[in-house]
């Protein structure tokens, strides 16, 4: 047997989750919201053991939840030795420190998990930065409690990145910190900006979407190329771009950071460079898990957002992957023959609620063709306006 002492496993992080249920949602939607939140801490690596919700016509003001339920929730914390518990809203510095001080565990909110995820994600410089100056950004109203208890962190999830290089700095040398970064990110901004100018005469063409709904394996099936892919959210932080050919038309093909509810503010704002791409490409592919439960609702939030990128105005093919896991009872839709034909996808009202739209499976390589040829008609129509001489082409 292996002495104690050789053992370099790290212990998986024992989770505790908290939402509340107000006026404007439904039990059943905070549950999906949950959902959403537990393969957010699988993602970050923690272990989610129990779910607890309060119906609230709003988030108290000093502790989110109510008191009585606060007990409840410090009970089962001692009782099963909890690590971390995760709020789904960002909570406000005193209800941070006034929660953390009841518990007597690690506490984080929804905002300061997906930082975390990034920070775990980043790969290149530009990425790494953005999180920086985002997890920064996040932490200034927070110092207080980063230094009332700071004997009790001790790394793991919602530690990692600056969180454990800025403990004992102060507010001046964190708004120094923050001004170079920013300054750092304009350098590579201009950088960018160079490369793109570069590729200005290729049509260019973005995949954009929810998190974890099939982009980079669209990517890889499309150009051939192996972007990283897996089942977990945020699995792609950095903007790929690959040229491509389809027929005789050559154009730009970007896989973008996906989309999410609740997304931070401060990212968002840190990563508009990033989605720059998003902004000056050509054509948008909108890629939808048809298979979630609610991709109605990660229809609006990835529209929300490409809104508010000034992008929402431009052709837009959205492309609704993973038809093979479609589940008709989970949506309403009444079939009398199973499972769906591409015929019935192409009448239903996902169809006519969203033109143009391809129903594909992309891990299965169903419907791909029609999918490149769609996507042709759209890449020759630009390139036709944009080039009326290479007319003779077609």
């Amino acid at each position: 047997m292996k002495p104690k002492f050789f053992d370099t496993a790290v212990k998986q992080e024992r989770v505790v989750l908290v939402g509340v249920i107000t006026p404007n949602e439904t039990e059943e939607r905070e549950k999906e919201y949950l959902e959403e939140l537990k393969f957010l801490v699988a993602t970050a690596g923690g272990d989610t053991v129990k779910n607890f919700t309060q119906k609230l016509q709003r988030p108290e003001r000093s502790t989110f939840v109510g008191t009585g339920k606060l007990e409840e929730i410090k009970e089962f914390v001692t009782a099963e030795e909890i690590d971390i518990v995760v709020f789904d809203d960002e909570l406000s510095p005193s209800q941070l420190r006034n929660i953390e001080r009841e518990l007597g565990v690690k506490i984080l909110d929804r905002s300061n998990l997906i930082l975390d995820i990034f920070a775990s994600r980043a790969q290149t410089a530009q990425a790494k930065t953005q999180v920086e100056l985002a997890q920064l950004q996040y932490l200034l109203p927070r110092l207080t409690r980063l230094w009332t208890h700071l004997e009790r962190q001790k790394g793991g999830i919602g530690m990692r990145g600056p969180g454990e290089s800025q403990i004992e700095t102060d507010r001046r040398l964190i708004l120094n910190k923050i001004s170079l970064l920013k300054e750092r990110l304009k350098l590579i901004d201009r950088q960018n900006e160079t490369q793109r100018k570069n590729r200005q005469q290729l049509i260019r063409v973005a995949l954009v979407g929810y998190t974890n709904v099939g982009k980079s394996t669209i990517m890889n099936m499309l150009s051939k190329s192996e972007v990283f892919a897996e089942n977990k959210l945020f699995a792609t932080l950095d903007t790929t771009v690959r040229k491509m050919v389809i027929e005789n038309v050559p154009f730009l093909l970007s896989d973008t950071v996906g989309f999410i509810r609740k997304l931070p503010h401060h990212l968002v704002e840190c990563f508009k460079s990033t989605l720059d791409e998003v902004r000056e490409a050509d054509i948008l592919i909108h890629v939808v898990d048809i298979s979630h439960q609610n991709f109605e609702d990660q229809i609006r939030t990835v529209n929300e957002t490409l809104k508010e990128l000034g992008a929402i105005d431009k052709t837009i093919i959205t492309v609704f992957n993973k038809i093979d896991a479609f589940v008709p009872e989970q949506h309403h839709v009444d079939v009398t023959e199973e499972p769906l034909t591409l015929d019935d996808f192409r009448h239903s009202w996902m169809a006519k609620n969203n033109s143009p739209a391809i129903f594909i499976s992309a891990t299965q390589k169903e419907n791909v063709d029609e999918f490149r040829d769609l996507l042709y008609e759209y890449v020759k129509k630009v390139h036709t306006e944009r080039y009326p001489y290479d007319n003779l082409l077609y």
